[in-house]
C-alpha cells in the first residue's frame, strides 16, 4: 500500500519548435532543463520513494552527439543516463524519456533538477521541445 506525500510537475515547453531551440552545452557545462520542488513531511513519511519522470525533445544538428541527462536532488546527482542523438542521413528528432526512483528521502523540502550536456566534441544537439518533468513522493509499506 502507498500513500501520496506530494507531487509536482512542470512543462517549460509544450511542443516541438525549430524556431526556438536551446543548444545543449558541451561537458562539463550543463544545460538546465527543468526543476520541481517536493516536500516530504516529518511525520509518517518513512519508508518512501520519489518517482521522477522526464521527457525532453532533442534534435541532432551535427555529428552523433552523446547527451548525458542528469537528475539532481538539492544539487547532488542521484541519476544519469546517456542517449545518442544522430543528425543527418537518419533520425534527427527524438523524444527522450527516462525515469528515476529516489528512495528514503529525508523529511523537508527538496529541489529536483534535470540537466543535459553534450559529451561529444565537434557535434551539436539542440533542445527543441517538449520538456516535461514530474515527481511523485509516496510513503511505502515495509
Amino acid at each position: 500500500m502507498v500513500r501520496i506525500l506530494d507531487k509536482a510537475a512542470v512543462e517549460p515547453r509544450r511542443r516541438f519548435s525549430l524556431a526556438n531551440t536551446i543548444i545543449i552545452r558541451q561537458s562539463p557545462n550543463r544545460t538546465r532543463l527543468a526543476s520541481i520542488r517536493l516536500r516530504i513531511p516529518v511525520l509518517n513519511a518513512q519508508p518512501n520513494r520519489v518517482e521522477l519522470v522526464a521527457t525532453v525533445g532533442v534534435r541532432g544538428v551535427t555529428g552523433i552527439a552523446q547527451i548525458l541527462f542528469r537528475i539532481f536532488r538539492d544539487g547532488v546527482e542521484i541519476f544519469n543516463t546517456v542517449q545518442g542523438i544522430e543528425s543527418a542521413a537518419s533520425e534527427q528528432n527524438y523524444a527522450v524519456t527516462f525515469q528515476a526512483i529516489d528512495r528514503n528521502v529525508r523529511s523537508g523540502s527538496h529541489v529536483y533538477t534535470v540537466t543535459a550536456e553534450n559529451q561529444t566534441r565537434n557535434t551539436r544537439a539542440d533542445v527543441v521541445g517538449p520538456i516535461s518533468f514530474s515527481g511523485l513522493a509516496v510513503r511505502t509499506t515495509s
